[in-house]
């Protein structure tokens, strides 16, 4: 495993943007995958995808937050008090869930009290929740705004259709490339493991494309051909909220099983589907962050949801079927309950497993229900 994807995928900070920052180049987070990083990147700059791995409490999320919330904006908001997010040059938000709403006013009050640790451009970007003419024009427009304000804010070069080309280029290269890979983990017996090809994933949310393609390409290029010894493990697909910690996979990992595919958001949520490259607008850019529709915070959609989870299970052979959801995540916790309905009434096996976000999880306990779980598959 290439050592520079493991320090992506583990820490907030990582060699990767060091280097991008000592040249000069700006960083701007991001927190959900609704977000068009084909903008950043044709501004010149780097879309960094904001997580809460490297904290082991909530002290200052619970302050602002309150108690009867996600645990995944409240360990953002952590990292961001406690300064691991000062290399930020400018961070985006969006009601990607009402949980994920308010760390924009959550993470703006904390900054009263908490010296330097909102960033100086901070912008809020509405995304619809349903797929009209109307709602693609004014997500269109949405876009626009952000991508005028991030360039005059930083006195950027304005965005032309070559660089927006250009971008776009590069992320479906990206995109393709995560395709390929997820290629190799349906195989019969994949040449990793779930939590190997998880941390190939994370690695492209923090670093730069241009510099995260190549080496994914290389990856997948060794990788090919090879096997691991993987064959007869009961192959899972794995569901539901926001994983973007290796913990989740480790934990069902180590009791025997294998994490072959996913439809998690830092997983093939965010790559699946391409923007066609014909015409480099933002109208092509937001038809293709509300046509991938299978984030619950779409309304209308559970039908071709079930279908694409259906899909990934025929292709990666799967034995069984993880739902899990963070505490007080509604939008998963409700949908798992449904995928749980017509998946078993269609003989495919699911157990729903509520935790904590990421690094605040029980691993323990989440390897006990897998367990239980597997010898039921047995």
């Amino acid at each position: 495993m290439n050592e520079i994807f493991i320090q992506a995928a583990n820490r907030v900070n990582n060699p990767a943007i060091e280097e991008w920052k000592a040249q000069g180049k700006k960083v701007i987070g991001l927190v959900c995958s609704h977000v068009p990083e084909e903008v950043i990147t044709a501004a010149g700059m780097f879309s960094y995808r904001l997580r809460g791995i490297e904290t082991d409490s909530t002290s200052i999320g619970d302050t602002y937050f309150g108690p009867f919330i996600c645990s995944c904006p409240k360990a953002i908001l952590e990292n961001a008090g406690r300064g691991r997010y000062n290399f930020l040059d400018g961070a985006i938000m969006v009601q990607a869930c009402d949980s994920m709403r308010r760390l924009d006013e959550c993470w703006r009050k904390a900054g009263e009290d908490y010296a330097n640790i909102v960033p100086s451009f901070f912008h809020y970007m509405g995304v619809p929740h349903k797929v009209t003419d109307y709602a693609i024009a004014w997500f269109a427009q949405e876009i626009e705004k952000f991508a005028l304000a991030l360039t005059e804010h930083f006195g950027a070069p304005s965005i032309t259709p070559d660089s927006l080309a250009a971008a776009i280029s590069l992320h479906n290269e990206s995109r393709r490339l995560l395709m390929d890979l997820e290629a190799l983990r349906n195989a019969g017996d994949p040449p990793l493991s779930g939590e190997e090809a998880m941390t190939i994933i994370l690695a492209g949310t923090a670093m730069p494309k241009s510099v995260y393609n190549p080496m994914l390409a290389e990856t997948i290029r060794q990788l090919s051909g090879k096997s691991a010894g993987h064959a007869g493990k009961k192959r899972i697909l794995l569901a539901g909220s926001v994983v973007d910690d290796l913990g989740m996979f480790r934990a069902i990992e180590a009791e025997g099983a294998i994490v072959v595919a996913d439809t998690v958001c830092f997983g093939s949520r965010a790559y699946d589907g391409l923007v066609a490259e014909d015409d480099p607008s933002y109208t092509t850019l937001a038809r293709r962050y509300l046509n991938e529709q299978f984030c619950p915070r779409m309304f209308g959609y559970y039908e071709k949801r079930l279908e694409v989870l259906k899909q990934k299970i025929e292709t990666a052979k799967i034995d069984g079927v993880i739902l899990q959801n963070i505490r007080f995540c509604d939008l998963h916790g409700s949908e798992n309950g449904l995928f749980e309905r017509d998946l078993e009434a269609l003989g495919i096996p699911c157990i729903r497993v509520e935790r904590e976000y990421g690094p605040l999880g029980d691993e323990g306990r989440v390897r006990m229900r897998v367990s239980a779980f597997l010898e039921r598959l047995s």
